[in-house]
């Protein structure tokens, strides 16, 4: 490659993050504009901590990006064959492009859902935090989805704040083996944490409403069913699936689009269905997607990905967690860690995330010092 390029990546969340500083600490010859609606990195796996008020989620960009990427803090509205247009009215060219644009909160499809919070991205996690403080003693808040999430934000508010009466709705711990369910329920239980089951058909200012006809008291309503993506993708006239995921091959590449590479929870890859959106999934399609864009622009075929799931961490408060051993497809074997080692292997993996994120931004910067110029944000009327 005789020309230097310049690779655009949309979104700075885990898998962005990687595939930047990858392509960056990598190659020399490949220059980077990193494209995202903040200047700050988001842990999404903390916005439970967000929310309950015992901890923060967010790093300056600047601080883990490559010295030699350029930050553009803006929205990117449509990503064409060789641009990319944002919400400012500029354009950034490129050569190639990482999608990387992540997932938000889902609006829960029962009457009354725009009224339930969620801990899905930074700003939801903010408003459930600053609804939390308004309420009075005795007040109900009720955590409709017991997956991972559910169960992470149950278990963080209950405990640190026990003049609320905190339920979840659903079955903490289905598809795990039932040692790890049992300590799950006989945990949140301890924490003060009601169990319900059943399926919500609605939600109002104070209730939320069963299949069963019955109704409970709700001062303050988290949705925890699920997640949804932008419609980046569809409106940029790209293939979809029924989500809105973006659909790329086994090697992260658009199909039609000649160096349009997809990674993170934005994207449905070919023949990798057990793939779950999770920071130890988007990681590893962030690194797999540089090494994509960089053979693309080497005129070398890309690698199949080859991606193995380890475990399911999860944290019920400060003093609990469970770190369930799973196979590389994501099944459940029969090995969990619980209690407090459980609680310190789901922070230690929380904070290898960032840790493994700086890394790579600053691997081999000295060596290219000489030919660098430090991460700079780019003015609203700026363009590369």
């Amino acid at each position: 490659m005789s020309a230097r390029k310049h690779v655009v990546v949309v979104g700075a969340g885990y898998a962005g993050m990687q595939a930047a500083n990858r392509l960056l600490s990598r190659h020399t010859d490949i220059d980077v504009t990193v494209v995202n609606p903040r200047p700050v990195f988001v842990e999404r796996v903390r916005l439970h901590q967000v929310a309950a008020g015992t901890g923060s989620a967010t790093h300056d960009l600047v601080d883990l990006l490559h010295p030699r990427a350029a930050l553009r803090v803006a929205s990117v509205v449509r990503v064409g064959e060789d641009v990319v247009e944002l919400d400012d009215g500029a354009a950034v060219r490129f050569d190639a492009a990482v999608y990387a644009a992540g997932s938000g909160p889902g609006v829960p499809e029962v009457p009354g859902g725009d009224r339930a919070y969620s801990v899905s991205d930074l700003d939801s996690a903010t408003a459930l935090h600053d609804a939390l403080t308004s309420l009075r003693d005795g007040s109900a808040v009720t955590v409709v989805g017991a997956g991972a999430t559910g169960t992470e934000v149950a278990s963080e508010l209950a405990e640190s704040h026990p003049q609320l009466t905190v339920t979840l709705v659903g079955d903490a711990g289905a598809g795990l083996p039932d040692r790890t369910r049992r300590y799950l329920h006989r945990t949140l239980t301890s924490l003060g944490v009601r169990l319900r089951t059943g399926t919500v058909t609605g939600i109002t200012d104070d209730a939320v409403l069963f299949d069963d006809g019955t109704t409970a008291a709700s001062d303050a309503t988290v949705w925890a069913g699920g997640f949804a993506v932008p419609d980046l993708a569809r409106l940029s006239g790209l293939d979809v699936d029924e989500a809105g995921r973006l659909l790329v091959d086994t090697a992260l590449r658009v199909p039609g689009r000649r160096r349009l590479v997809g990674v993170g929870d934005a994207v449905r890859v070919d023949a990798h269905d057990h793939i779950r959106m999770s920071c130890q999934a988007a990681m590893p399609l962030g690194r797999h997607g540089a090494d994509t864009v960089a053979a693309l622009l080497h005129d070398r075929e890309p690698a199949p990905l080859s991606l193995r799931f380890v475990a399911l961490c999860l944290s019920l408060g400060r003093r609990h967690g469970a770190v369930q051993v799973v196979r590389a497809d994501d099944t459940p074997r029969d090995l969990v860690v619980t209690g407090r080692a459980g609680a310190l292997g789901k922070e230690m993996v929380v904070r290898s995330t960032v840790w493994d994120i700086r890394r790579t931004g600053r691997k081999r910067a000295a060596r290219t010092a000489e030919s660098s110029s430090p991460t700079k944000e780019f003015d609203a009327a700026g363009e590369r």
